[in-house]
């Protein structure tokens, strides 16, 4: 019975860092979109969403049939979908590739990486209790990492837009929803009818307010390939691997883990769309990601 539930949680973190992994590469085509083809986050997070969410939800009709619109049955958990849907899967998209488009994949997806140290703060709400030892390093480190990158160690000066700050600042709180919002709904009902559905309802209602046809993007094989890369691998694939990680080992752990999604968005930025970044940047980018590294020894403990 040890080794099947060992097992089990091995598989939940191999899941976690895959669907990390694809995020890196998702973030990076995403600011290639922008970049070079004149998309905005707005037209890409609209067509990402419903595009995702009619083929995960699709997927969950070919395996359950009728039963993967099972929770419209409930009230009380289709609510709850719907505030994951727009508190959380919008919430947690949007503000991410709004920070790209303001930044650049690495800066955004490391600010992104904030939200570990917010869920250790609800953490020690939720158990009524104040961050001891290491967990106040690691708070203060971070705190320090995210000034450092902003400002470039010159307190008077900031070093990227106040747009790309606030934005990557929200991506960690979007993340932090992302995370504990689902609660036991994909255990209850499945990846498929969960994320399938919650990023079709957001992506639908994102398109009706934004219509994502009126704007002027440059269509070709380059695009297509960077819709690919966000849509199937960043979110149809990225998404439900990370799902299902964390319904496996809890948001904690699952959060820690996907942290493989920085490193490979910081490097893929730099080689393949050649961003620039000064030794200040990758000593704030260590400072947030040791932080990262610190919790996760702490919560192994």
């Amino acid at each position: 019975m040890m080794h099947r539930r060992n097992k089990r949680k091995n598989f939940g973190y191999m899941m976690t860092l895959a669907g990390g992994a694809c995020w890196g590469l998702s973030g990076c085509c995403g600011q290639f979109l922008f970049e070079q083809k004149g998309a905005t986050a707005e037209w890409l997070v609209a067509l990402r969403l419903i595009i995702a969410g009619v083929i995960l939800a699709g997927i969950g009709f070919v395996r359950d049939g009728k039963a993967n619109v099972r929770i419209f049955k409930n009230k009380k958990d289709t609510i709850h979908l719907m505030i994951f849907a727009f508190a959380g899967i919008w919430a947690c998209q949007y503000t991410y590739f709004a920070a790209i488009e303001h930044s650049n994949a690495g800066t955004a997806t490391v600010l992104q990486y904030l939200f570990p140290v917010l869920i250790l703060i609800l953490v020690c709400l939720e158990e009524m209790r104040g961050p001891v030892g290491i967990e106040i390093f690691a708070i203060l480190l971070s705190i320090a990492g995210t000034v450092v990158l902003g400002t470039h160690g010159d307190l008077t000066t900031l070093h990227m837009t106040p747009a790309a700050l606030f934005y990557g600042l929200a991506a960690a709180v979007g993340a932090v929803l992302y995370n504990m919002l689902p609660g036991n709904l994909i255990r209850k009902y499945g990846l498929f009818q969960i994320a399938g559905f919650g990023m079709f309802l957001a992506g639908a209602v994102f398109c009706i307010l934004i219509r994502p046809w009126r704007y002027s993007v440059i269509w070709d094989a380059g695009t297509v390939m960077a819709m690919i890369g966000v849509v199937i691998v960043g979110t149809t694939i990225g998404f439900g691997l990370y799902l299902w990680g964390v319904s496996i080992i809890g948001p904690l752990e699952g959060s820690l883990l996907a942290s493989i999604e920085p490193v490979v968005a910081v490097i893929l930025s730099a080689f393949w769309l050649h961003t620039s970044f000064t030794w200040m940047d990758l000593a704030g980018f260590a400072m947030i990601m040791c932080t990262v590294i610190i919790l996760t020894r702490h919560s192994s403990v």
